[in-house]
């Protein structure tokens, strides 16, 4: 089963899970003094934050989880046909946990990651510059949540 993956950058780690923790009705599944997630079965999502020196604030970037390498295979055919450049990290260590991934960004620079998570880690993980692959020219040594993603334009109307 494929779930949806969300991950968003906080100022302050304890605020930001005492309100997710309230508006989701459950306690994180991961806690890390940096880091939390909570694997939701209603809605089906992985939806992560974390706090990270010097990192956007709001949403990091979204993704599709799978449940096995099937299901990578899948979803990483999807991403090549979706015309754009895609970083294949394969076996990489991100977000206190195991994973193979790819990365991708929209036509407006959304970052898109599929992966697939084989196991916990102690550390974090490294944070790639996902910058060439939102500008058309993926780099293909990274890992992790983007450290930089083109800022969207800005605009003085709403919606």
């Amino acid at each position: 089963m494929k779930r949806f993956h969300v991950h968003v950058g906080v100022s302050d780690i304890d605020r930001s899970i005492a309100f997710y923790s309230r508006l989701f009705g459950s306690a994180p599944t991961v806690v890390k003094p940096d880091y939390a997630k909570w694997m939701l079965e209603d809605p089906c999502v992985n939806f992560a934050i974390s706090h990270r020196e010097g990192a956007a604030k709001g949403i990091e970037h979204v993704g599709v989880q799978v449940a096995d390498r099937a299901e990578l295979a899948e979803v990483q055919s999807r991403l090549e046909a979706a015309d754009g450049p895609v970083l294949d990290e394969g076996a990489t260590t991100c977000c206190y946990a195991r994973s193979e991934k790819s990365w991708i960004a929209d036509p407006d620079g959304v970052v898109w990651e599929a992966f697939l998570t084989e196991g916990e880690s102690t550390t974090y993980g490294g944070s790639p510059d996902l910058d060439r692959l939102v500008s058309g020219s993926a780099d293909r040594s990274a890992c992790c949540v983007p450290q930089a993603v083109a800022a969207p334009a800005t605009s003085t109307s709403c919606c």
